[in-house]
């Protein structure tokens, strides 16, 4: 539940505070844990849908608020829901130009998912880690939130024939991946959608661009040159340094 007034910190979640995909390190969970008895409300926020949060999370902080596939879900309370969606000519012309490069995509619905790329990507380790979805068709989603390419004949040309059609685009260079949203939606849009404009933040790559750069106190963790402008603090992306910050945070008082 959102707390009017309540000090509020948003974590990102891979490579912010989980480093192998799966888990997060213990001292970096009794930080935050000290973040939320100071008094913050705590948002985590994810280009995972809510359904990969929460094996993450493994049960930890029920009270707080999760936003999934940078920013078109969010689950307060325990409720997830999807607030934005590809429309139906988006999603068919999305479809042709990921037809066009022969991608392989991972399409996830408010809850299940579909996948047509390499049966041995790297991003099926991260995807329903608690086996509580069903990978189905793209048809047989009710509706596509999030749709996350893994490969196609060209990347580039793809990802700039996607942001032509006024979908949000984040062309992961590192990884080989492209992460599509419908629309202008991204974390910062869903925080505010929540009631939520005053907040500390903790990012590590492009898609937290927006968060960062919205935050009051805003931490990047690693060296992402696209958010050098928005960083206010820096730490090295290992689990003290990372709990060293958010323990830091949790005892400082809040900016008038």
């Amino acid at each position: 539940m959102i707390t009017p007034g309540a000090r509020t910190t948003v974590f990102d979640i891979d490579g912010t505070l989980s480093f192998d995909g799966h888990s997060i390190d213990h001292r970096i969970l009794a930080a935050i844990e000290a973040c939320e008895r100071a008094g913050h409300h705590l948002v985590f926020a994810s280009a995972r849908p809510v359904r990969d949060l929460l094996p993450v999370l493994g049960g930890a902080f029920p009270a707080a608020t999760l936003i999934g596939g940078n920013g078109s879900l969010v689950s307060v309370g325990g409720q997830v829901r999807a607030r934005a969606a590809f429309g139906r000519d988006g999603l068919g012309r999305l479809l042709a130009e990921a037809d066009r490069y022969r991608a392989g995509y991972l399409a996830d619905g408010p809850w299940d998912y579909a996948y047509t790329g390499p049966a041995g990507h790297p991003i099926l380790g991260r995807v329903d880690q608690g086996h509580l979805a069903r990978r189905v068709e793209i048809a047989d989603l009710p509706s596509v939130v999030k749709f996350l390419v893994v490969d196609a004949t060209d990347m580039t040309a793809l990802a700039e024939a996607c942001r032509a059609l006024g979908m949000t685009v984040n062309h992961h260079l590192d990884e080989a991946i492209i992460d599509i949203a419908p629309g202008a939606t991204t974390k910062r849009e869903a925080l505010a959608s929540l009631g939520i404009d005053v907040y500390d933040a903790f990012g590590n790559d492009i898609n937290d661009l927006g968060l960062l750069g919205g935050a009051q106190h805003a931490v990047r963790v690693g060296s992402h040159p696209g958010l050098d402008g928005v960083a206010d603090v820096t730490v090295a992306p290992d689990p003290h340094a990372v709990a060293a910050e958010i323990s830091r945070l949790a005892a400082a008082a809040p900016v008038a």
